[in-house]
């Protein structure tokens, strides 16, 4: 069996909420994080699971889409609207608009069935650094590095300075963003993408290179890009039908023009 990847060991443990109603796959997944030092919680069911999350708030959900009671979509709905925690779904295979409506209503990604525990495990620890680097980053003097990594870490808080254009303001050190001074309700991974784009104006990016830069991963669904392009520009365009600030570069990716013209 791999080894699970490394965890800060200056961090304490984080709480995992494992929700799904097939008893083998939650023994399998639980099993996986505990071995990597998480502290682990099970739900079989929608309303089990968001009494779990009331009672002691997670610092990630595992949610399988298909679920009894309550399904997968509501339940991330409801954790979505009491706090950013972050969400990955797991979904059947082939199942591509519930994977687009999970990422739509919040899940900060999705794990397609039948998944390799380790790799839930990689991406359940990618989604954690890049939550806790936020929220240390909300304190000031509490920067650090990933002992995994040997730099600091995650590219859209490689820089604390300011960040504006287009009546953007996002500010990496409070992980506060405005548009023209109205406060912006962004996912952790909404922020991430803005602030790649804020630091590179004018530059193209391919998906493949957003998805490594800003997410991390070197592997994965490219469409987990495209859907979090489009709930970005739903916040930050004038029209998002028609958007001016981030632009789509046929064959090649993204761009985005602070100007708001067409290159």
């Amino acid at each position: 069996m791999d080894a699970p990847p490394a965890r800060d060991l200056d961090a304490p443990p984080a709480r995992i909420l494992v929700v799904d109603d097939d008893p083998t796959v939650s023994e399998v997944v639980a099993g996986y994080l505990r071995r990597s030092g998480y502290e682990v919680e099970e739900a079989a069911d929608g309303p089990t699971a968001l009494r779990a999350a009331d009672r002691a708030r997670p610092d990630l959900v595992v949610l399988d889409l298909m679920l009894p009671g309550i399904d997968g979509l509501e339940v991330c709905r409801r954790l979505r609207a009491t706090g950013p925690v972050p969400v990955i779904m797991l979904t059947a295979r082939g199942d591509e608009d519930d994977r687009i409506t999970g990422l739509e209503v919040g899940a900060d990604d999705y794990v397609t069935k039948p998944f390799s525990p380790r790799e839930l495990v990689l991406r359940v620890s990618s989604v954690l650094r890049r939550s806790r680097a936020a929220a240390r980053d909300a304190v000031p003097g509490t920067r650090t590095q990933d002992p995994t990594q040997g730099s600091t870490q995650d590219a859209a808080q490689a820089s604390p300075r300011p960040l504006t254009g287009a009546g953007l303001a996002l500010d990496p050190a409070t992980h506060r963003a405005t548009r023209d001074g109205q406060e912006l309700c962004l996912t952790l991974r909404e922020f991430d993408l803005l602030a790649y784009f804020l630091r590179f104006p004018g530059r193209a990016h391919g998906r493949e290179d957003l998805m490594r830069e800003v997410w991390g991963w070197d592997f994965g669904d490219l469409s987990t890009v495209t859907v979090h392009v489009r709930r970005l520009r739903a916040k930050v365009e004038e029209d998002p039908g028609r958007p001016r600030l981030i632009q789509t570069v046929w064959g090649v990716g993204y761009r985005f023009e602070p100007t708001g013209v067409a290159a």
